[in-house]
């Protein structure tokens, strides 16, 4: 894996929202192993992931972890964006967790992108051919919910001032993007039984 762009060590004390593409299986491993050597921040992120990886090697883990598994589709999302608040609320500070991971595309790319495209068309946006336009639901329960309150660039009313003194919320924002030689992403089958040639995964952060 090659790693480019800002440095996120340097931030790795601050709360942070980690938005990251998706493209396979194995992107979730590949971030993983990315930030191994970033500080503390592995031992103090929360992952919001596809409920599928509930019954994925490392299912069991994220459980007792506290991490979030997200149910697709218009029909569960109003409720899952009310589970998520409810979850940030219970755990987040609680486990003193500090970046918070999420994939905004809702999907993987070759899933997503044909419908992304319908839809930029639409509505007169970008056209993107490696990434989808993110669904933006989760990334503003998250914003909500984890940003400090402010009033004048200063935090508003003395319950604020006091939770301040714990926490100053959410400081950056991370844009990861995973990218893979020829657009061939790794699913988690090739990181278990290792049938693909090597190759370098490239990983940009600004």
């Amino acid at each position: 894996v090659v790693e480019w762009g800002d440095d996120v060590k340097a931030v790795s004390e601050d709360e942070a929202m980690v938005l990251v593409n998706h493209q396979a299986t194995g992107d979730v491993c590949t971030l993983m192993m990315c930030l191994q050597d970033k500080g503390t921040v592995v031992r103090q992120m929360m992952w919001l992931m596809d409920h599928i990886f509930k019954y994925t090697n490392f299912g069991i883990v994220s459980l007792i972890h506290g991490d979030f598994f997200i149910r697709q589709g218009r029909a569960h999302r109003d409720q899952q964006l009310v589970l998520l608040k409810e979850h940030l609320e219970k755990y987040y500070r609680s486990r003193n967790r500090k970046w918070i991971v999420l994939f905004p595309e809702g999907g993987f790319l070759r899933k997503r992108r044909e419908t992304s495209q319908a839809f930029a068309k639409k509505n007169n946006l970008p056209f993107l051919k490696h990434v989808t336009l993110p669904r933006i639901g989760a990334t503003q329960v998250i914003l909500k919910t984890l940003v400090a309150p402010q009033e004048n660039g200063t935090p508003a009313g003395r319950d604020a001032v006091i939770k301040e003194s714990k926490s100053k919320g959410l400081q950056w924002v991370i844009d990861t993007t995973i990218a893979y030689p020829k657009g061939e992403p790794i699913d988690i089958q090739t990181w278990i039984l290792g049938y693909r040639q090597p190759t370098v995964t490239h990983v940009h952060y600004r």
